[in-house]
């Protein structure tokens, strides 16, 4: 099959991957712009209390994120009743990973303390923590339903819910943040409130889907009933601690980058929170294409075709780094407008706009980079892409961003200083990520095709 052929096929599944992930990142848009138009306080507040949140609940999800390889896989390999059994065990795990992310979010304060924070923006974090708290159980449960459909090919009910609740963001969040209707102003933890009930949401609609929907019944998911079971849970902590490790490696880089720049004061924070936004938006496109890749590889592989999951993986790799190039383009000829669109504060617009341009510059690192890292996973590899991750981005991008934010490197122009010398060492990190990466995927693919 041709580079073009592939190219199709894995945009074909990653357009609506795309639109899903694009709403799911519209929440998170549209907490940092309405929330920014209350006031400065509640925009850093919710970018500190997001960061904490999104932190916790991507490591948790990660691991559950096992589920779509080991089912894909056994989709690819005509094994359908298998997977509800993996489905049930999956809810196990998802069950018992929320209990401490669910105690955590409502004792955020050893995590709030790292800020150094002022007790108006501790206090609205704290607040915004303890409401996500109540939603992080169907956060989890949702995601064990969008790993199954992506797994099966079948992204697009996963998109329409995802859109149905973006519909309801914008009211709920102007509800919640302004008060009405008996209702009293919640400010910034007002955006929580809103995500915890479109979560709850989404969560019953996908169990009432799985049980009604004719195709799901190959599967068998609520045919059988299923206690915990060592070899399945082994399996998937097997694949999905690692999965999970790199996740919180890769998350936790931004908020501890979110939390040392919150020293440097509210209008630095303010800045750095929309180019925080900014570059997650950019990142869902190599995102979703790096998850469709990833399931027609694993797919291959299940129906015992190497050469065919090799060369879809290769087309994946340059189709995400092409596009991210065009990506990065387009944000730098755009950022007024861009910035603009955010908030009309002048100081926070000047913290901003220097930032753009690294941002600018990283996307085809970073595409390649998560795309990679998902084909890996398609092999059920995920331990070494952990170790890159952790020396990568924790030793280069974090440590080197301490050094060069906080001036600790005599010699260099000013610059390097503040959130700029933080998204420099990230720049660097993601390269060398990506660089690493794809060596060991060559390696691995000439194992595997032996």
């Amino acid at each position: 099959m041709s580079l073009l052929q592939d190219s199709r096929r894995i945009a074909h599944l990653a357009a609506p991957l795309l639109v899903g992930q694009l709403a799911v990142i519209a929440f998170g848009v549209t907490d940092t712009v309405m929330s920014g138009r209350a006031s400065a306080a509640d925009l850093a507040a919710v970018g500190l209390g997001g960061s904490i949140y999104i932190t916790i609940y991507i490591s948790l999800m990660g691991v559950l994120q096992a589920l779509a390889p080991i089912a894909a896989q056994l989709y690819g390999g005509g094994r359908t009743q298998e997977i509800g059994m993996e489905v049930r065990q999956a809810a196990w795990l998802g069950l018992a990973l929320a209990i401490p992310g669910i105690l955590l979010l409502l004792h955020p304060e050893p995590l709030l303390a790292l800020a150094k924070a002022p007790p108006e923006l501790v206090d609205k974090a704290t607040a915004y923590l303890r409401i996500a708290a109540f939603g992080l159980p169907a956060a989890l449960a949702f995601r064990i339903y969008s790993a199954l459909n992506n797994a099966l090919s079948r992204p697009i009910m996963v998109t329409v819910l995802q859109l149905g609740g973006l519909l309801l963001k914008v009211p709920l969040n102007a509800w919640f943040i302004h008060g009405g209707l008996g209702v009293p102003a919640m400010g910034g933890p007002g955006c929580s409130l809103a995500s915890t009930l479109i979560t709850w949401a989404w969560c019953l609609a996908a169990l009432g889907i799985l049980y009604a929907d004719a195709t799901y019944r190959p599967i068998e998911i609520f045919r059988h009933w299923s206690w915990p079971s060592a070899h399945h849970i082994r399996a998937l902590l097997r694949l999905g601690i690692p999965m999970g490790l790199t996740y919180l490696i890769e998350i936790t880089s931004f908020t501890l980058m979110s939390i040392f720049i919150t020293r440097m004061g509210t209008v630095m924070l303010a800045g750095h929170q929309i180019i925080a936004n900014l570059s997650a938006v950019a990142y869902m496109v190599p995102l979703s294409l790096a998850i469709a890749t990833s399931t027609l590889v694993a797919q291959a592989i299940g129906a015992r075709d190497r050469a065919g999951a090799r060369q879809l993986a290769w087309s994946g790799i340059r189709l995400a780094a092409t596009l991210a190039l065009l990506c990065g383009t387009l944000l730098w000829l755009l950022r007024r407008s861009v910035l603009h669109a955010y908030t009309e504060d002048p100081g926070v617009i000047a913290a901003a706009l220097p930032l753009v341009a690294l941002i600018a510059l990283y996307q085809a690192f970073d595409a390649v980079q998560v795309m990679t890292a998902f084909i890996l996973r398609a092999y059920k590899i995920a331990l070494i892409p952990t170790v890159i991750y952790a020396a990568s981005l924790w030793g280069v991008g974090l440590g080197g961003g301490y050094l060069l934010g906080f001036g600790m490197i005599d010699g260099l122009p000013d610059f390097t200083r503040g959130p700029a010398g933080f998204w420099m060492a990230n720049s660097i990190s993601l390269a060398l990520a990506a660089m690493l990466l794809v060596r060991y995927f060559m390696h691995i693919s000439r194992v595997e095709s032996r």
